[in-house]
């Protein structure tokens, strides 16, 4: 089967100039993505890989909202708190900490507003212990539910995102990651915008700048070590449009609040949506095989809608995406392929497409036809790769 790239109806397939990268911003690492479908609006230096920090607890979260979704894990349930967990991610360790006493109970639930709004090493090596056994085996779990989650270059190797020459993940996968869970999980994700969590009597606020800024931002995660510099994965809704940032190796914490900042009120500011195909409206056909037509319509499940510049300028590229030709019967709504949407280089869209109609398998004669058409199409491919 060959696979089929067409220019979608009604789209320019036209292709502009290389990406511009004018954004006054410092960080060497940033991402800016729309949140509905995963656009992109700004990157620099996105798929290198970079140590996480803490940045890597948004994983740790991730896998365990997917056992309590999953109903393999409940929020009532307690896992102990170990002496290794103490000792490496409690008080005496000196790092961030829910301060979870030795030998003591805690709740999953508890754990989790641990994780996020404190930070909290000991929550996580708490959590990696009581669902794998131990940190080891959960890092493993974790880089394996990534690779689930396509999430093709990120591993990790702990829970909390201590440093390990091994745990190294992108700019672009973690915004990945953050859409993620905001999409997946929305009856856990508001954790992340809980301004403080009392725990062992002591009180700690939630270490996310955004959150005080008047900018709309409701989560996510900040980190920092040495090695990674400090990162942050946040996101922010105004006007009913939310945005992702992630930024990444910058030098100081206020540093990296601004540029966070920076970057959401540019894309509020320079951005707006736009419908680009109506739902219902034909977006592309695909070739049938075998059927009492040549082809079949497709159409996508709801409304398509893209970011574009306020400022206009930039012209998309569409195409419609799938192995053909498709052999009949199709039946209406059979998923066929992809649409792939691009504003200059970056990948804004990508919407699964279906047959609008079904296609009934074709007499004799045709089903003949297209077989000698499909045999005569492949030797000339052949041929041409010989020349």
């Amino acid at each position: 089967m060959a696979q089929a790239n067409k220019p979608a109806s009604g789209l320019a397939a036209k292709k502009d100039g290389p990406k511009k990268d004018e954004l006054p911003i410092s960080a060497p690492h940033a991402i800016l993505i729309d949140a509905e479908n995963g656009g992109v609006l700004f990157e620099r230096d996105a798929d290198k890989l970079i140590y996480p920090a803490s940045l890597a607890k948004l994983m740790t979260a991730e896998y365990v909202f997917n056992e309590l979704k999953s109903g393999r894990l409940n929020p009532k349930d307690e896992f102990p708190v170990s002496e290794n967990a103490w000792r490496k991610g409690g008080a005496p360790s000196g790092g961030s900490t829910m301060f979870a006493a030795l030998h003591s109970r805690i709740s999953v639930d508890d754990l989790l507003h641990g994780v996020i709004i404190q930070s909290g090493n000991d929550a996580c090596i708490v959590l990696a212990e009581g669902l794998a056994g131990s940190e080891d085996e959960f890092a493993a779990k974790m880089t394996q539910r990534a690779r689930t989650l396509g999430l093709t270059k990120s591993t990790f190797a702990n829970s909390n995102g201590l440093p390990n020459p091994r745990m190294q993940v992108t700019t672009r996968e973690l915004g990945l990651l953050a859409r993620h869970i905001i999409v997946t999980y929305p009856e856990y994700y508001p954790i992340y915008g809980k301004r403080e969590f009392l725990w062992n009597k002591i009180k700690q606020p939630n270490r996310n700048p955004l959150l005080g800024m008047e900018i709309g931002a409701d989560g996510m995660k900040t980190g920092f070590t040495k090695e990674a510099g400090y990162g942050l994965v946040g996101s922010a809704v105004q006007n009913g449009l939310r945005l992702i940032v992630v930024v990444n190796g910058l030098n100081s914490a206020k540093e990296r609040a601004d540029e966070a900042k920076k970057l959401l009120e540019w894309g509020f500011k320079s951005f707006e949506r736009r419908v680009v195909f109506a739902e219902g409206q034909i977006i592309g056909s695909a070739k049938v095989y075998g059927g009492a037509e040549s082809s079949v319509p497709l159409v996508a499940g709801r409304e398509v809608r893209v970011m574009m510049p306020k400022a206009g300028g930039d012209r998309l590229i569409a195409r419609v995406v799938y192995t053909g030709p498709v052999p009949a019967p199709v039946a209406q709504g059979a998923p066929i392929g992809t649409l792939k949407v691009w504003r200059n280089e970056n990948v804004i869209l990508q919407m699964p497409l279906t047959a609008a109609e079904k296609v009934e398998r074709g007499g004799l004669t045709s089903r003949a036809f297209d077989a000698v058409s499909e045999l005569m199409i492949g030797l000339f491919r052949a041929g041409a790769q010989k020349l």
